[in-house]
């Protein structure tokens, strides 16, 4: 069960955070996030930590069959 959640949960932080990164960059308008910097630089951090969820997740999916 733990592997589930934890690609659940990086699957979800990438797509969180690739919006995060073209809404800072400006490509994505009509949010307060659009055009800010500071969400450009956010997003590929949440992005990298979702890739790692979703490798630690597959490791553990595999560990376990």
């Amino acid at each position: 069960m733990r592997g589930w959640l934890t690609l659940t949960l990086g699957l979800l932080a990438v797509v969180v955070g690739a919006v995060w990164t073209v809404q800072g960059l400006g490509y994505i308008g009509g949010s307060v996030m659009t055009d800010q910097r500071i969400w450009a630089v956010v997003g590929p951090v949440l992005v990298l930590i979702g890739l790692a969820g979703l490798w630690y997740g597959v490791r553990a999916r595999r560990h376990r069959s």
